[in-house]
């Protein structure tokens, strides 16, 4: 582990001992497991409840993640407010929140993004110091003993100010409590193509890989903000720019980006050779639904070389929906690819299924098949709102009932093609009602949303 240092290399030897320990020889193709490797709440938009919080920190216990980060970028005392205090209720969920944390053996990493208008120079730079030291000396009063500032998402791009403060934080702050863990940081420029440009190191890369002590880890994205996967190559890419072996701050199932879909696929397309020092996981706004991609996360994260994104993901569906779980399976499979302008990433949604559209438009004769699984579909979205329970019913009943109009809409649209003129009015109704939800609700826009408009335009 050339680029790691302190606590860091200490930490990942004592893991890969425990690989040694109990599989023999790790082979130099696999990865260790990830030594820290938890859930960031670091999505924009509402924050998750307090009872969202301490469920998953069980979560977290329950699947050996052994890490969360409180960085709701919506909460006013992290970010926009960050040198001011909590109020007194605040302070007591947090306190809540660390005893909790302990109980379950997760640590608690508070993280502060003062990145909007921190001062580096003169009196004001000063005061800010002692603000931050202040801050966490409070949250380390009611034991934290894991700490994050982040300077992700602003226009300031000081990297010599931002790694000297750090530096100073660092020295006056973490050093002077030998039961604190290495400081955790995030930076301005944090997925690897926006690190470089044209073949070269950018400026404030270089200065803040440069300025930043060793011992501090750094969380990147990988190759872009939302990438459609890292691999091992990629990884290493990133590590030699900044001269350590960074962190990785995963950007799924998030999506603050596209709040109208749910991403419910596996965590997938990850480096299985590449000794990590920690992975955290964005989550959705929806806690309850993001603990399928989640725990496929954690799976992962304990044995990188060894993952299959596809078993995992059944595996996760069957723990935690029971008898549900084929419905679950059959909806999940429709609502977990990402895609923007700029984001592509998750597994793509229905995909057996477009193959079958596919073979129909073909060959109109294979219109059976189709219809029947279709039909599965919407009994298994039908099933979904009757037994789900209500927290998950909740998070996801726009998707399912947008769904549902797109398969029903489909089923009829096949059958107007068979022949069966009088179902056209019906199908336009639903058309209608489909194009009336598009903004709210998303789900299989590759598969059964692009075949009803292939559809539509041949009717």
């Amino acid at each position: 582990m050339r680029f790691l240092r302190g606590k860091w290399k200490y930490l990942l030897g004592v893991f890969t001992l425990a690989m040694l320990t109990l599989w023999g020889n790790v082979p130099a193709s696999s990865a260790p497991a990830i030594p820290l490797r938890g859930i960031v709440e670091g999505f924009y938009g509402t924050p998750w409840s307090q009872a969202d919080r301490l469920d998953m920190l069980q979560f977290c216990h329950d699947h050996k993640l052994n890490a969360y980060i409180y960085a709701p970028k919506d909460d006013p005392y992290h970010r926009a407010k960050w040198r001011e205090p909590y109020p007194a209720d605040k302070m007591a969920e947090l306190r809540v929140l660390i005893d909790a944390s302990k109980k379950q053996q997760v640590k608690f990493i508070f993280a502060i993004s003062p990145g909007l208008d921190i001062h580096f120079d003169g009196p004001e730079g000063d005061a800010d110091k002692i603000a931050m030291e202040r801050k966490l000396t409070a949250m380390y009063e009611m034991g934290v003993r894991d700490f994050a500032i982040f300077f992700d998402d602003i226009k300031n791009k000081d990297a010599k100010g931002q790694a000297e403060f750090l530096n100073w934080l660092n020295e006056n702050f973490i050093a002077k409590h030998k039961d604190v863990a290495p400081l955790i940081t995030v930076p301005t420029e944090y997925f690897r193509q926006d690190m470089e440009a044209e073949g070269q190191i950018k400026e404030y890369t270089r200065d803040f890989s440069a300025t930043l002590d060793k011992n501090i880890l750094v969380l990147y994205t990988g190759e872009k903000v939302v990438p459609d996967g890292l691999t091992d190559e990629d990884y290493a890419k990133a590590n030699k720019l900044y001269g350590r072996q960074l962190g990785v701050w995963w950007n799924y199932p998030v999506s603050d980006y596209l709040e109208a879909k749910l991403a419910l696929g596996p965590i997938e397309k990850m480096p299985v050779k590449s000794e990590i020092p920690a992975i955290f996981y964005n989550p959705m706004k929806h806690a309850e639904l993001s603990k399928i991609s989640l725990a496929t996360g954690a799976d992962y994260a304990r044995n990188p070389s060894k993952y299959d994104a596809v078993k995992s993901w059944q595996k996760a569906i069957k723990s935690q929906y029971g008898k549900l779980a084929p419905a679950m399976e059959a909806f999940a499979d429709h609502n977990q690819h990402m895609v923007v302008s700029w984001a592509v990433i998750g597994p793509e949604d229905g995909a057996a299924m477009r193959q079958l559209m596919e073979a129909y438009w073909q060959d109109k004769s294979k219109g059976e098949k189709l219809t029947a699984d279709l039909s599965k579909l919407d009994q298994s979205i039908s099933q979904l709102q009757q037994k789900l329970p209500a927290k998950a019913l909740q998070e996801c009943q726009p998707q399912l009932q947008q769904l549902q109009r797109i398969v029903r809409a489909d089923m009829l649209g096949i059958r107007i093609l068979a022949g069966e003129q009088d179902k056209r009015a019906e199908f336009d109704t639903l058309l209608a009602e489909v194009k009336a939800h598009d903004k709210e609700a998303q789900a299989s826009e590759k598969t059964c949303r692009a075949f009803l408009d292939k559809l539509a335009g041949l009717l």
